[in-house]
C-alpha cells in the first residue's frame, strides 16, 4: 500500500505523522519498524497516528508507536506539539486549542501566535504503584542500585514513567551506560525513562533523557517535565524553568501538587511524501 505522511520534528525529536481521520489506518508492527527505520524507510524515533476520538470529550485520538520496535506507548510531549501543528495544517481543525485523548487521559495543546506550542501535560502522578516502581514507601528520593552503585532518583508519571537524577556536568554524564540499566532496572516492570538533570539555577537546567525503548534523543518532552517537576519537589528550582536539551530549549511550568505541568516550544514540518509499505 502506499502511505501518505508528514515528518516533523520537536526539537530534533522526530516524527513521522499519519492522517487516521481522513482514511481508516491499521499498520502492523512490521510497517510501523519500516517507516521507522532510517536507512531503508522514512526514519523516525516515533510514528505517530491521528485518529477520530472514542471519548466524546476529545477532539481527536493521538497514537504513539516507537519507529524502532512498532510498540505503543502512552505519552510524548515533543509529539504532542507536533500533534497540534499538523491537524491544523491539514486543516483537520480550526481551533487553536484542542483537547486530545491519549493512552493516559486528555491533553490540551495550544497553538501560540508567535508559532510556539503550549500543552497541558495534565497533573504528575508520585504514588511508586502508579509509576509503576517498587518501593515501600512514598518518598522524593529513592535510592536505586546502578551496577553496585546508589543513585538517588525521584520518580515521575508524565502519562509514562520516568526516574530523575541530578547530576554535576551532564555533558559528562554516563547516560549511554546507566541509561539502558536504569530503564531495564526491576524495580521498573513496564521499564522507564532514564533522566540526567543538570541545575544552572533556580529556573534553568541542562537535561539528557535515555528514553525507553528508543535510547538517547535529541530531547525528550515529558522528561523535560519530569525533570522539572523532580527538581521543584526537591526544592532546587522555582515554578518556571527554562530546559536545555541537546535539540533546543522547552520552557516548563507547575504550580505545584494537583496542578498540571504546561510546557512550551517549537513544532516544524520538515516534508511532506508517500511511501509504499
Amino acid at each position: 500500500m502506499k502511505l501518505r505522511f508528514t515528518k516533523m520534528q520537536g526539537l530534533g525529536n522526530d516524527f513521522v505523522m499519519l492522517d487516521g481521520v481522513s482514511q481508516a489506518l491499521a499498520l502492523t508492527p512490521e510497517q510501523l519498524r519500516k517507516l521507522g527505520d532510517r536507512h531503508f524507510g522514512v526514519g523516525c524515533d516515533q510514528v505517530l497516528l491521528v485518529e477520530n476520538p472514542h471519548d466524546p470529550a476529545a477532539d481527536f485520538r493521538y497514537r504513539i508507536f516507537n519507529g524502532g520496535d512498532g510498540g505503543e506507548v502512552e505519552q510524548c510531549g515533543n509529539g504532542a506539539r507536533c500533534f497540534v501543528r499538523f491537524v491544523h495544517e491539514r486543516g483537520l481543525t480550526r481551533k487553536r486549542a484542542i483537547k486530545v485523548e491519549t493512552a493516559r487521559g486528555l491533553i490540551q495543546p495550544q497553538l501560540e501566535e508567535n508559532g510556539l506550542v503550549t500543552v497541558d501535560m495534565g497533573a504528575p502522578r508520585f504514588v511508586p504503584a502508579e509509576i509503576p516502581f517498587e518501593a515501600t514507601e512514598d518518598v522524593v528520593i529513592h535510592a536505586l542500585d546502578v551496577a553496585g552503585k546508589q543513585t538517588e532518583i525521584t520518580v515521575v508519571n508524565m502519562g509514562n514513567p520516568h526516574a530523575v537524577q541530578v547530576v554535576a556536568d551532564v555533558a559528562s554524564a554516563p547516560v549511554g551506560v546507566d541509561g539502558p540499566l536504569i530503564e531495564n532496572h526491576p524495580r521498573f516492570p513496564q521499564r522507564v525513562n532514564a533522566g540526567f538533570m543538570q541545575i544552572v539555577n533556580r529556573g534553568e537546567i541542562r537535561l539528557r533523557v535515555y528514553e525507553r525503548e528508543a535510547g538517547e534523543t535529541l530531547a525528550c518532552g515529558t522528561g523535560a517535565c519530569a525533570a522539572v517537576v523532580a527538581g521543584i519537589r526537591r526544592g532546587l528550582l522555582g515554578d518556571s524553568v527554562l530546559v536545555h536539551t541537546r535539540g533546543g530549549d522547552l520552557t516548563i511550568r507547575w504550580a505545584g501538587p494537583g496542578q498540571p505541568v504546561l510546557m512550551t516550544g517549537p513544532a516544524v514540518t520538515v516534508f511532506e511524501g508517500e511511501i509504499e509499505i
